[in-house]
């Protein structure tokens, strides 16, 4: 099979022809239709977050059908759709995977990163990690929420039932979270770069009420934000710009360094938290709610093997919503 193959970090991804591994104990082997193009997988490449197994096959937003059941693998058929998220597996002994907090676990595998994902033809993954998908749903539309619509919305969770929401980074991530914010009648407020016209416009395509610079004030008094542009310096600009009480969420899993700030912005009972991957029943609440709030993702495609146009078409902001990758 085919797939684009990370070899050294801040290298370009290879295309190179991969066999087929045998199936262990409850794994799937899948047929790609789909696989988006997130932010990680920038990270990952570009040795931002440290640790990849190397070679590697990115990609977590995947999705495709099963070709091969492992032993032992069940609740699945041949033929049958499903998603690949982030979290690959756990190891379901720990404390964080006993109380209920799986996505924290010390001992998790993470697709794209220390497990090969989607930049391919196939991929294997694990049973009791994947989740079904609508059998007759668009893959290429389907494949980003499996990590910027999941991440998204316990970005959302965590930022508790507010009304006037921040959003800063308006990307793949955001574009999703901001239309369920809508659906939950909420006020959306985007915050992007300085200057960038397009984006904002696309803020208010996607239900935003306001949309401005990350330089500029909102015209109201913000009850949480959501950070998902890996920027550090927007942390104070959030804390300054939420109410006493409200809540500050970065969503990304790599930011450039917190500049110091003063106690002042945090004080009033302020909330600065972060996001760490995801559970399965985050999924299992999201996938169920998409249809509800009418999700539409601006979505660019791109060939299997035009993987690095994309990713760095990502890295340089040239993309409005999410980049997905087509075998």
């Amino acid at each position: 099979m085919k797939a684009m193959v990370l070899t050294q970090v801040g290298a370009l991804l290879k295309l190179t022809d991969l066999p087929s591994v045998p199936l262990a104990i409850g794994q799937l082997r899948i047929a790609v239709e789909a696989c988006g193009v997130c932010r990680t997988d920038l990270h990952v490449v570009d040795g931002e977050l440290p640790g990849a197994k190397l070679p590697l096959v990115p990609g977590h937003e995947i999705v495709g059908r099963i070709l091969e059941l492992g032993p032992g693998a069940t609740g699945f058929a041949v033929g049958q759709r499903v998603g690949v998220p982030w979290l690959g597996r756990t190891c379901g002994r720990c404390f964080y995977c006993r109380t209920g907090e799986e996505n924290l676990c010390d001992a998790a595998g993470f697709t794209g990163y220390t497990l090969d994902g989607g930049y391919a033809e196939e991929c294997v993954a694990d049973a009791a990690y994947v989740f079904a998908l609508p059998e007759d749903g668009d893959p290429v539309a389907l494949a980003p929420l499996l990590c910027a619509g999941l991440i998204g919305y316990r970005s959302l969770r965590m930022a508790g039932s507010t009304k006037a929401l921040g959003i800063y980074g308006f990307g793949a991530a955001a574009h999703i979270v901001a239309q369920v914010a809508v659906w939950q009648v909420r006020e959306i407020y985007a915050f992007t770069r300085p200057g960038d016209l397009a984006a904002q416009d696309f803020a208010r395509s996607c239900g935003a009420v306001w949309a401005g610079g990350s330089d500029e004030t909102a015209p109201a008094r913000l009850d949480a934000a959501l950070l998902f542009a890996p920027v550090g310096a927007l942390v104070p600009a959030a804390l300054r710009a939420v109410r006493k009480g409200g809540t500050v969420v970065c969503g990304g899993i790599h930011m450039s360094d917190i500049p110091a700030f003063p106690y002042a912005d945090l004080w009033g009972e302020r909330v600065l938290r972060s996001v760490a991957n995801l559970t399965r029943q985050d999924g299992e609440e999201f996938f169920e709610l998409a249809p509800r709030a009418d999700i539409r993702v601006e979505i660019r495609h791109y060939d299997l093997t035009a993987a690095n146009q994309a990713v760095a078409d990502l890295r340089e902001g040239r993309l409005q919503g999410a980049a997905v990758l087509v075998p």
